[in-house]
């Protein structure tokens, strides 16, 4: 029997038998339908996080030289200790990396704090994330301004009052007004408004249109307290070969500064996308992993289903395949009409799961703030899981089906 004739057969078993078939594949269907959601979600996850929190947030190709980790997981309390004795980055540290680092690296001196805006237009208003940098930051995490300009060395030099500001700050502090020129008070110290970022959306919940970025000479260091303890020297690679080396280069300025030894361990952190994201990579392994195995325990009890359901469908037409087996059917053909039907009904409930499950991640992403992604290779995944459960369930029954007498099977009723 053809392929083609076959699986048109079981199609039209299908069919004729609707409530049957539909109880066949709604295991299939539901696992297949969780599996493409969770694998879903995992995807939108692992983009948001490795591109936009990394990208936004840390920057690519770039490493931060802190005092301790900003992103961590759960300490001991006695490393918590250890980190809070080590000495503070300083403004000194800073410029000695940027003298050591070779052509073509980024560098830039940055504090942050969370402090209270304010404009003549507006009384009160969220909290804002002010920064003190050089002005090499904007290059480092490719900030785009919308608005006006960025500050320059000049301005940095001269420790100018002037602020770029995000767009949420913008819309809030100056309602349906061209924010450019106008003064905007960061702890009621005065700054001018000479450029807008473009919109950066939130990464876990932090607003990063909420930032206002100062020269690091102007008042913005008194606010952050810079002076006394940087958040972090950033540092840019050229291109991702250069960046290892270029951490090593950092390194040997920061150890020979604390007048480390050979044997001593760093008492500073470099911290970068790759560093920061480790854990999470450990969290979708495991979360990739239960996505898998969680649906592949309703796959089992649909194979047992269509099994079950196949061996009923063999006793119910045994008159039908000894008359197919007496007018010529072999039994390799007998044997494929019964696993293409089998292979049919868990096909069709893995394109039913997958299209629900791209709907449920929908839902989930629209009414939640999980992210969903789907994966191109869940789908396929997916299909060939049907097909794979289709054939294993039925290899029983088919060849039970291919195995009866025709004299035998023609005298049942």
């Amino acid at each position: 029997m053809p392929i083609f004739e076959a699986i048109r057969l079981a199609l039209q078993q299908i069919r004729v038998q609707k409530l049957k078939s539909f109880f066949t594949l709604i295991g299939v269907t539901i696992s297949v339908m969780f599996l493409i959601a969770v694998i879903s979600i995992v995807q939108g996850m692992s983009k948001y996080v490795e591109e936009d929190f990394a990208g936004k947030f840390l920057g690519v190709n770039t490493f931060n030289v802190r005092r301790f980790p900003d992103i961590n997981s759960d300490e001991t309390e006695e490393t918590w200790r250890m980190w809070r004795r080590r000495p503070k980055i300083s403004i000194d540290d800073a410029l000695a990396v940027r003298d050591a680092l070779p052509a073509g690296a980024g560098w830039a001196m940055h504090d942050i704090t969370w402090a209270e805006g304010s404009s003549q237009f507006t009384a009160g208003g969220p909290q804002v994330l002010a920064q003190a940098a050089t002005p090499d930051l904007f290059a480092i995490k490719d900030l785009v301004i919308t608005k006006g300009r960025v500050y320059t060395d000049q301005d940095e030099q001269l420790g100018a009052a002037v602020v770029v500001i995000g767009s949420e700050i913008a819309d809030h502090y100056f309602p349906n007004l061209d924010p450019i020129g106008r003064e905007f008070r960061v702890n009621k110290f005065p700054f001018q408004v000479i450029g807008v970022l473009e919109k950066q959306g939130t990464v876990f919940g932090l607003s990063l249109d909420r930032q206002v970025i100062a020269p690091f000479h102007s008042h913005m260091s008194r606010i952050t307290n810079a002076r006394f303890n940087l958040y972090g020297i950033v540092v840019k690679a050229p291109d991702p070969s250069k960046f290892k080396p270029l951490q090593e280069i950092v390194r040997e300025v920061m150890r020979k500064r604390r007048h480390l030894r050979p044997g001593q361990p760093d008492n500073f952190t470099f911290e970068s996308s790759e560093s920061a994201l480790s854990q999470w990579l450990t969290i979708k392994k495991y979360m990739v992993i239960a996505g898998v195995v969680l649906p592949a325990i309703g796959l089992i009890v649909g194979a047992i289903v269509i099994m079950n359901i196949m061996l009923v469908a063999v006793a119910e037409r045994t008159r039908e395949i000894g008359i197919r087996k007496s007018l010529g059917a072999r039994r390799r053909d007998i044997l494929r009409q019964f696993l293409v039907e089998s292979a049919a009904l868990s096909v069709v409930g893995a394109v039913l799961g997958i299209g629900l499950g791209v709907g449920l991640s929908q839902l989930i992403a629209a009414v939640s703030p999980l992210p969903a992604a789907v994966a191109p290779w869940s789908i396929v995944l997916g299909v060939t899981i049907g097909a794979g459960v289709g054939i294993i369930a039925g290899a029983y029954p088919a060849t039970r089906a291919a195995r009866l007498d025709p004299i035998t099977a023609m005298r049942s009723e």
